[in-house]
């Protein structure tokens, strides 16, 4: 019996709780009415046709305003150089850049807004969402909004603007170019890396000390990051510091696999191969005593130091550059000669 009265009472709660919801929607929907559209304001540009065409006079000269930035920063880049060790034109270069190029950027942005808030075609509406499905009817339709877009807009009627808009983003890019262009070195790169400080006797020493390296010093399977001895003060040498780094490792001579044209270029098991990665420049750093594979870190290139670094696996396209080395009188490791390629990336090959 209390349960059948319970039953009762869960079933009048539930339809209760029915009447409340039903109530609630019917008055939600009583009082949060759809608004509709707002009323709309013209514009003055489209009630005066003078006004639309000083509109788009300013938007024309906001992008020649941009395009004439552009050359500006171009300009003072070359006529304010930087000149090391003065402050003073690192001040003046950075300054007049600065304006230049963000005059230019500036000028597009504020253009572009000036020209939507009072050319393009003004008016509200809704759009329902909708299942986006790639038929041949919804690329048709994408097709009439490009169109649509462009007659509202008025690029394609609007020569000015258009014109001027075009002229501003060509140019704007001009003083990174300049820039960058100018990071290039300006003699031939493959004759800068094809010469480094290594020479006919000049000994190898450990990096960054400085301390020549006997052959004795060398045992089988240890590896020595290598400068050549007439490096000097190295800090204030980092380019040819750069260009000159080798690694240095002993083999058991039965493991190495040489071509009849390097046959003298090891002493004993031992070889000397540039640190720079042909790939892009990255130091190979990274030595597998027992596989005698060099790693580059940077992006995984794998080289074989028992065949002559060549390459097994990587983005390499070539072999590291080997220096020829024996010892001096002395039992101090030597080199024969300078490296016979040019170190560094292979693409400095095809430059």
């Amino acid at each position: 019996m209390a349960k059948k009265d319970g039953g009762s009472a869960e079933s009048e709660l539930a339809t209760k709780d029915g009447a409340v919801s039903a109530g609630t929607a019917v008055i939600a929907a009583e009082v949060f009415q759809n608004p509709g559209m707002p009323p709309h304001h013209p514009r003055a540009t489209d009630q005066d046709p003078k006004k639309e065409k000083a509109a788009a006079r300013r938007v024309g000269g906001l992008f020649l305003l941009s395009v004439a930035s552009s050359i500006f920063a171009i300009v003072a880049y070359v006529i304010f150089p930087i000149t090391p060790g003065n402050l003073s034109s690192v001040r003046l270069n950075n300054l007049f850049l600065g304006v230049g190029i963000s005059l230019a950027l500036l000028s597009i942005g504020i253009g572009a807004i000036y020209w939507a808030k009072n050319l393009m075609k003004d008016g509200e509406w809704t759009e329902p969402r909708h299942p986006t499905r790639g038929s041949e009817e919804t690329r048709a339709a994408a097709a009439e909004v490009f169109k649509l877009g462009n007659e509202e807009s008025g690029f394609g009627r609007r020569t000015l603007i258009r014109r001027s808009l075009i002229g501003a983003l060509v140019v704007a890019p001009l003083p990174a170019v300049v820039m960058l262009r100018d990071l290039a070195p300006a003699a031939d790169p493959v004759a800068l890396l094809n010469k480094t400080m290594w020479a006919k006797g000049v000994r190898l020493s450990r990096d960054p000390d400085g301390t020549p390296i006997k052959a004795s010093d060398v045992t089988i399977g240890s590896v020595f990051h290598v400068i050549p001895d007439n490096l000097g003060d190295a800090e204030s040498r980092l380019d040819e510091k750069a260009k000159a780094a080798v690694i240095l490792m002993r083999l058991d001579p039965q493991d190495l696999h040489v071509s009849e044209e390097r046959k003298d270029w090891n002493y004993q098991g031992i070889v000397a191969y540039s640190k720079i990665c042909t790939h892009v420049g990255c130091p190979v750093a990274l030595a597998e005593q027992h596989t005698h594979h060099l790693l580059c870190p940077c992006h995984q290139s794998q080289f074989d130091i028992s065949h002559e670094a060549k390459v097994i696996f990587g983005p390499a396209k070539r072999p590291l550059p080997q220096l020829p080395i024996t010892v001096d009188d002395e039992g101090y490791l030597i080199a024969q000669s300078d490296f016979t390629e040019p170190v560094g990336p292979s693409f400095w090959e095809r430059a």
